[in-house]
């Protein structure tokens, strides 16, 4: 697989093409979501006002019911045959007795029938010591009903009393001068009948509705079994002073919605599972995972085609570039689809083979350009050189010293043999080595009490590196002809040869006739360095530029200045591999 630098891949067209693609592809997405949140809001906000609005309209009927009833016990308090059989009961006769009974229970009766809610209608008269009842008739006197309703009464703190977990009305007649009533009226309310009410305002699924007395505690529960931990979210939520809270039970959420009654001083809350809120949205909701996955399967296609279609095609281009830019010509690149890739690749495998011709045209002339430099720097004869030599060899033979004419003779023809000759530019460095030691030889006929020469060995693992022909001899020329010739003190020309894994390097330096500064030396590289650079440092720039020619950039020549307190010149050879020494 094609990879882009990390540093890159922020920039890359593939990463901006799916990122794109999400952004076209995710505002669709979030709007679905942002849909699905909308209506579930709206629905569960709207299911919210229409309970709590159903929970006032319950509570409102439920206080007219209790103020009928609530007529209804006055009426009672204020009835005639009630108070006289209170009061006359001693004075009455059995029969009077049975009838003023038989009519109050007949009252009471149709009381109790006109309510649903009523399941009946007890008065505890204390003066006959009877509670008369419309269920059971007459039965002994209640004195614990009487007590607890008479302290009640007198308290005066709510509508509905709560007694034996049931809801009662009750009012209590007073006369005569004595502190005790003389009968109280205690309506007792319906509990199943106030259960099915709820039921009824309970119209969803797994609902439920809770009747709460806020200052007595009572509660009524429409459905039985209700958890104990779902009546304590229910009592917080008559702490709340939002009508509408949402609590999470069993890993489930519940809705609760409350309505309060301050003339009852009741409160109706009911519950409804999240779900139930839900499930309307539930066709919506599954539509909307098929479209996310549809989305995510569309991204995940268009990111795979584009990497295939776009991506790998401009990767391998740009892999190809850079494969150039390091110097790789040999690239061609397939491509069967005839498409806009196609085009590029044809284009770019057409500027591959001209740009190899143009360099190999370059090269050639370059090569041409160094070969006829190495030509003249050949037949640079020194005219000087050639005169000093014959005046030597005149010299030796006007002193009959044949053996050093025989020597002599030897060197010279050797040394321009050398310089002369027309085969391969490049040979070992043991045979230039030895050619500039010649010249050395040669020069030191002239100045052996004037110049010494120290020329070290050449070290066996570098007799067989090959170089350029005459890259030592014109740097050692050169020293002579501007430096070691004019001293008048001794001279002292040094040859010497370093090498490790990396490079070769042959060292050139003398100790001059006056030190050389740095100003001088870098004056010196810099003319090395021109290409434009012509006159006596011609041969020193022709060496330069072969070895940097041959063996890269890092190679040539390097100037400083020397121990010897003169020039220092360090042939420098960058050993590539095994093919650098043959």
């Amino acid at each position: 697989m094609f990879r882009l630098p990390a540093h890159s891949w922020r920039n890359a067209l593939f990463v901006r093409l799916i990122i794109t693609n999400l952004i076209v592809i995710l505002p669709i997405i979030l709007l679905g979501v942002y849909l699905y949140n909308w209506s579930y809001t709206n629905a569960s906000n709207e299911i919210s006002k229409n309970t709590t609005a159903q929970l006032s309209y319950y509570l409102e009927d439920l206080n007219h019911e209790i103020e009928w009833l609530e007529i209804q016990q006055y009426d009672i308090l204020q009835d005639t045959d009630m108070v006289k059989l209170a009061v006359t009961w001693d004075l009455m006769d059995n029969a009077d007795r049975k009838e003023s009974i038989d009519y109050l229970l007949h009252r009471f009766t149709s009381i109790k029938n006109s309510s649903s809610y009523i399941k009946d209608i007890y008065v505890h008269v204390r003066t006959i010591q009877k509670t008369i009842s419309s269920s059971n008739g007459v039965d002994d006197f209640n004195q614990r009903s009487f007590d607890y309703f008479r302290t009640e009464v007198d308290k005066k703190q709510v509508r509905l009393i709560r007694w034996d977990n049931s809801l009662h009305l009750s009012a209590a007649k007073y006369g005569g001068k004595e502190g005790d009533p003389l009968f109280i009226v205690q309506i007792e309310l319906d509990m199943d009948k106030l259960k099915e009410s709820l039921q009824q305002i309970s119209v969803y699924p797994e609902s439920g509705s809770f009747l709460i007395s806020n200052k007595t505690g009572f509660t009524l529960a429409s459905n039985d079994g209700t958890s104990d931990a779902l009546e304590s979210y229910v009592f917080a939520a008559l702490r709340s002073k939002d009508n509408t809270m949402v609590t999470r039970l069993n890993n489930r959420n519940y809705h609760l919605d409350k309505a309060y009654s301050e003339p009852l001083g009741l409160s109706v809350i009911t519950y409804l599972p999240e779900s139930v809120v839900k499930k309307p949205l539930n066709g919506f909701n599954n539509w909307a995972w098929v479209f996310a996955l549809t989305s995510c399967c569309a991204v995940v296609i268009y990111a795979l085609s584009t990497y295939k279609f776009v991506h790998k095609p401009l990767l391998l281009l740009v892999q190809s570039f850079r494969k150039m830019e390091g110097g790789a010509l040999d690239i061609h690149i397939d491509h069967e689809q005839k498409d806009e890739f196609g085009y590029l690749y044809n284009r770019f495998n057409q500027m591959i083979r001209k740009l190899q011709t143009l360099i190999d045209q370059d090269f050639k002339q370059t090569m041409m350009m160094q070969k006829a430099e190495l030509k003249q720097l050949q037949s640079q004869i020194k005219p000087h050189f050639l005169y000093n030599s014959f005046f030597i060899l005149n010299s030796l033979a006007k002193t009959g010293d044949l053996e050093r004419v025989e020597l002599f003779t030897n060197m010279l023809g050797e040394y321009y043999r050398f310089i002369t000759r027309n085969g391969e530019d490049n040979v070992h460095l043991s045979e230039e080595t030895r050619h500039s030691r010649m010249y050395t030889e040669i020069q030191k006929l002239r100045f052996s009490r004037r110049i010494k020469v120290e020329f070290d060995e050449l070290p066996k693992e570098m007799e067989r590196i090959r170089v350029p022909r005459l890259i030592i001899q014109p740097i050692i020329e050169n020293a002579y002809e501007h430096s070691l010739e004019k001293m008048t003190d001794e001279g002292l020309l040094r040859v010497s040869f370093a090498m490790d894994q990396e490079e070769a390097r042959i060292v050139i330096e003398n100790n001059g006739d006056n030190p050389i500064s740095d100003t001088q030396i870098e004056a010196l590289q810099a003319r090395l360095n021109s290409r434009g650079e012509s006159g006596e440092m011609t041969g020193m720039i022709n060496i330069h530029r072969r070895i940097m020619l041959t063996y890269g950039e890092d190679s040539g020549l390097s100037l400083s200045r020397s121990e010897l307190n003169g020039l220092k010149v360090e042939i420098r050879i960058r050993l590539k591999g095994a093919g650098d020494i043959v």
